[in-house]
């Protein structure tokens, strides 16, 4: 058995203490999504709330699944699914962010003639429920020595918020050592494009859950992203993901 939980502060709290979103550029990080796919954030969490919600995952009342990668294929490690109510943090994450990336979503689902997403988390998350997805997907992925994810997409039911985002809660070469993040995207007619970052603690990456609009010489076209994790060469690299939509 895992810890059990010791704070005491509502879970229908937006604790924002240690949470940095007044510096985020969102019209670069909006430009930097359309030419190269994916964004890094500064930091947006400071070390002591990156602490914190590494300890999280050995708090089993928290989470409401818990899935070991190897037992499925999906690679070397394990991660945790947040069950309701979200802690704070994650839910505070989750609630200011969406608004500006719902932004972006709706200039992408213009741009390929898609419908357009609702512009509070709120509105998305009674979508999910209509849809009959009512699972959170906020979850923690601890991965040690040889740990790896296998490439994916987090499609959860048939309502799919096209972004999501990870935040490094681990320090690169410190805590350990390889675990790059991986995105591929995949050209239609072209090969696929690898792109490899390394977040710092408390830097976020943002990227597609699935598609992505990419401008080509007869406007735009739809292309296929997908995402996993190099292998960690030693230490134990934790990570937050925040998905905006539920699950079925």
């Amino acid at each position: 058995m895992g810890a059990t939980r010791t704070d005491t502060v509502p879970d229908t709290v937006l604790d924002t203490t240690g949470l940095d979103l007044d510096a985020l550029d969102w019209p670069e990080l909006a430009r930097r999504l359309d030419e190269d796919g994916c964004a890094v954030t500064p930091p947006i969490l400071d070390a002591q709330r990156c602490a914190e919600t590494i300890a999280m995952f050995d708090e089993d009342d928290r989470f409401r699944s818990t899935v070991h990668m190897a037992r499925h294929a999906f690679g070397e490690g394990s991660y945790r699914y947040f069950a309701d109510p979200l802690p704070p943090l994650v839910q505070a994450l989750r609630t200011a962010l969406y608004p500006p990336l719902a932004r972006v979503a709706n200039d992408w689902a213009l741009r390929l003639g898609e419908g357009g997403y609702p512009e509070t988390l709120d509105g998305l998350l009674a979508a999910c429920a209509a849809q009959g997805q009512h699972r959170p997907t906020p979850l923690v992925l601890r991965y040690g020595p040889s740990g790896y994810n296998c490439l994916h997409q987090d499609v959860y039911g048939d309502l799919t918020f096209p972004l999501q985002f990870l935040v490094m809660l681990s320090r690169p070469d410190v805590d350990f050592t390889g675990g790059e993040s991986v995105l591929v995207e995949q050209r239609p007619r072209q090969q696929s494009r690898p792109i490899v970052l390394r977040p710092g603690q408390g830097q976020a990456v943002i990227f597609p859950v699935r598609t992505r609009p990419r401008r080509g010489t007869r406007g735009d076209h739809r292309v296929q992203m997908r995402h996993g994790v190099s292998a960690v060469h030693s230490g134990s690299r934790h990570v937050l993901g925040v998905i905006f939509h539920n699950a079925r």
